[in-house]
């Protein structure tokens, strides 16, 4: 099985390493050949307006859109899971529509309210789970297929939905590989490591007991809005 990572902007460098240390075979993609080459995909942190933008001068768009349709696994951190969404807000727009949830562009702030927080419920196998936020999207919306995998402040920050799997967090920053492990597991056709979180169809409010780090907020330049 091959990993490929989006490689047009944002941080996919850490992803790629972070699947190098669980030994899976991946590689950067920036075109339709590459694309074609991947059985499962991640799709990065970063900028989303400026992703679409990229996907759209490298004529990668429709080849995505048609890649996503054979229901390949795929992951999105930040940016991506703003591209993987039904519904963007903020400004509003159609997302690719592999997951049925409501994304809102930038709400966790700018830069500087960047923040390091544990997750408050996990699927089990994630206690511990540890959230990088960088200017950072939240899932307002979330379908009734959808299984919510991590919370913090009382809001899904990670999700599943089939063989798509988002997270509005930056995993591939920290030193915990039990995220992108529970997403070989899901490419390879295993999920027993993420468990089965109850599907949850409303949100609540964010109320966040974690203050923003400033300090974390400039030792880090990407993030996905």
């Amino acid at each position: 099985m091959h990993i490929g990572v989006l490689a047009l902007q944002g941080d996919f460098h850490a992803h790629l390493t972070q699947l190098q240390r669980l030994g899976a075979s991946c590689g950067e993609v920036r075109s339709r050949v590459q694309l074609a080459r991947a059985d499962a995909l991640v799709i990065p942190g970063g900028e989303s307006t400026t992703l679409w933008r990229l996907l759209e001068v490298l004529e990668l768009e429709q080849p995505l859109r048609a890649w996503l349709a054979e229901g390949k696994p795929v992951f999105g951190t930040c940016a991506g899971a703003i591209l993987l969404a039904r519904e963007i807000l903020g400004p509003d727009r159609a997302g690719l529509g592999v997951l049925d949830i409501s994304v809102r562009r930038n709400a966790y702030g700018r830069q500087i309210d960047s923040f390091l927080a544990p997750a408050e419920s996990t699927a089990p196998g994630f206690e511990g789970l540890e959230c990088l936020f960088i200017r950072a999207p939240v899932f307002e919306r979330v379908g009734p297929r959808v299984e919510v995998l991590a919370e913090v402040g009382g809001r899904p920050v990670w999700v599943r939905e089939g063989r798509a799997m988002a997270a509005t967090f930056h995993p591939e920053l920290t030193h915990d590989l039990r995220v992108h492990r529970a997403f070989l597991e899901l490419a390879s056709g295993s999920t027993s490591s993420c468990g089965s979180s109850a599907p949850s169809a409303t949100v609540t409010p964010y109320a966040s007991s974690s203050a923003p780090s400033a300090s974390l907020a400039r030792s880090v330049s990407v993030g996905g809005r």
